[in-house]
């Protein structure tokens, strides 16, 4: 394993509530921008991005919505209330999901509301996941989940914040158990100021897993956390052109540096491609598509600061974010933006 980067992050720097409720519009937060060869920084807020990408440059944005992934369910053999966290969509009815409180058994069937019930197809002692089979699919059953479910948070996030605060204003299609929160600063407004400059959009679609077990024994690397991606003929189509007209492929977001430089590792070249990835890209990751990243900020010994150190020599990142934490930058999904180009 990759040594990880270890730094002190004060606790009053994570970000407990959404800028919005802080005052400030999404995309007014704070945003470091770190050249990847000298590892200088400037530090601007995100909505002046459009000064930072030129005409002919191509951003990826993740289009994965976010479901409201907690669930309470009652046992149908005993009345027992189970909290599930929905971490895997397996396909358009059978979830992987991790139960927080209380057991499950393969066989059994639980009960979230009069028309939503699911059955245990699969546990296993070597697993902390079940799975579950719902008797809905498809969008009766994202209906289900959106009206009972509430977004998953951690410990820093004492509120529970409404799900809209969980979504990108551009992301279309469910299936995200936590928020693909890199693309959460942008502002229609900005995109727009950006598509005028000619920058160029487009969209891949990567669901993320849940990352975060609860109990440290089952915690999973990336090579084990398996994520459902899918990338277009027009997007693959669309970074091809920009490659060759010497333009720059910037990612948004770890999910599409993960989704775009899996296809180019299995394929050889970038086409269009749906799959699962576990990649688990480190500073010893030659990046094939991806040459600038938008991201957060990753706490310290983050999977995501290796990521991170394949754009960047990991001295000049450390220097970056011990920056980062003088200025009083925020962490997490709620937190400030990091440009790296």
């Amino acid at each position: 394993m990759e040594s990880a980067m270890k730094f002190e992050l004060p606790q009053e720097l994570n970000a407990k509530e959404p800028p919005e409720r802080r005052g400030i519009r999404r995309d007014y937060v704070k945003m470091m921008v770190l050249n990847k060869t000298t590892g200088h920084t400037e530090h601007t807020k995100f909505f002046q991005l459009d000064r930072y990408l030129k005409k002919g440059d191509l951003l990826v944005l993740n289009a994965s919505r976010t479901v409201p992934a907690v669930l309470k369910s009652i046992r149908e053999i005993d009345g027992t209330e189970v909290e599930v966290r929905l971490a895997h969509r397996k396909n358009e009815s059978i979830w992987e999901a991790l139960p927080v409180s209380g057991t499950l058994i393969k066989g059994e069937i639980i009960r979230f509301s009069p028309s939503l019930t699911a059955t245990v197809v699969e546990q296993s002692s070597d697993s902390p996941f079940v799975s579950l089979a719902f008797n809905l699919c498809c969008s009766s059953l994202y209906n289900q989940i959106y009206s009972l479910g509430e977004p998953v948070r951690y410990e820093y996030i004492q509120e529970p914040w409404n799900l809209d605060y969980y979504q990108t204003v551009f992301a279309t299609i469910p299936g995200s158990v936590e928020m693909p929160s890199a693309g959460r600063a942008f502002s229609w407004e900005l995109l727009f100021r950006l598509q005028k400059k000619g920058v160029k959009i487009a969209y891949i679609t990567l669901h993320t897993g849940l990352s975060y077990l609860l109990d440290d024994k089952w915690h999973k690397g990336p090579d084990k956390n398996f994520e459902n991606y899918e990338v277009s003929e027009e997007t693959a189509n669309m970074i091809r052109e920009t490659k060759a007209a010497g333009g720059r492929v910037i990612a948004v977001g770890t999910t599409v540096v993960r989704a775009l430089e899996t296809v180019a590792l299995e394929k050889n070249e970038l086409q269009a491609h749906t799959g699962w990835t576990n990649l688990y890209i480190t500073e010893n990751t030659k990046l094939q598509i991806c040459d600038g990243l938008i991201t957060g900020m990753h706490e310290p010994e983050a999977s995501h600061l290796q990521l991170l150190s394949a754009f960047v020599d990991k001295d000049k990142l450390y220097e970056a974010y011990k920056g980062a934490i003088e200025q009083r930058y925020l962490w997490h999904e709620f937190g400030d933006m990091n440009l790296i180009l």
